[in-house]
């Protein structure tokens, strides 16, 4: 199962209604991990001022605010002819 990195901080409102109205999005279909910046000086750098920041693959998906249509694209994507 792939997963898709939310990176946020401890006592983000943004990051934690991001998180919140992403997770239905996905229906289980892919893993949410949410990496807190400040426990890595590369994440901390990377995107101190700019979380929320979600990351699938390798490229960021939104910042900020979520962009539903890109989760649900990832979503649509990630099913298998079995599931459909």
């Amino acid at each position: 199962m792939s997963t898709i990195y939310v990176y946020s901080r401890r006592g983000c409102h943004l990051c934690e209604v991001l998180v919140d109205e992403m997770l239905p999005l996905l229906q289980g279909k892919i893993d949410v991990q949410v990496r807190d910046i400040d426990t890595n000086e590369a994440w901390q750098n990377a995107y101190d001022v700019r979380i929320p920041v979600v990351e699938y693959e390798g490229q960021v998906l939104c910042e900020a605010h979520l962009d539903k249509a890109k989760i649900e694209a990832i979503v649509a994507a990630s099913v298998t002819p079995e599931e459909s």
